[in-house]
């Protein structure tokens, strides 16, 4: 049985997330997409076996970015957070854990990259 490894793009820009949903599916992830954090966290509800947890920092709604990175953060500790922006730069310990930033604008490749890098030893059920 494969497993597939789960991502959770939250970009509340419909063509950024198209095309980094295709971007992450083309490399092999199974993509989940959410417009908000407060969707991002709904999904999340329904779908803990997620791996990654990529969000945009600025967002309308209720909670940014970060402050959805802190929620994850402290209900799903083993999911890996990775955060972007056009800008803002939060510094390193503003982002939980050992969560990385990726500026906007960012190439396919590089979230390709990013995300491989991440995932590389983890499982859903790790």
């Amino acid at each position: 049985m494969t497993l597939e490894k789960k991502v959770l793009l939250v970009e509340d820009e419909a063509l950024i997330r198209v095309i980094g949903t295709d971007a992450l599916e083309e490399a092999g992830y199974d993509v989940l997409e959410a417009g908000s954090a407060d969707e991002a966290l709904e999904i999340l509800e329904a779908y803990s076996e997620v791996l990654v947890l990529f969000t945009d920092i600025r967002m309308p709604g209720s909670l940014n970015g970060l402050e959805l990175a802190r929620i994850v953060h402290e209900r799903w500790p083993k999911m890996k957070l990775l955060l972007t922006s056009g800008d803002t730069w939060p510094s390193e310990n503003e982002i939980p854990d050992d969560g990385r930033f990726l500026p906007k604008p960012y190439s396919v490749e590089t979230l390709r990259r990013e995300i491989d890098e991440m995932t590389r030893n983890c499982s859903p059920t790790t």
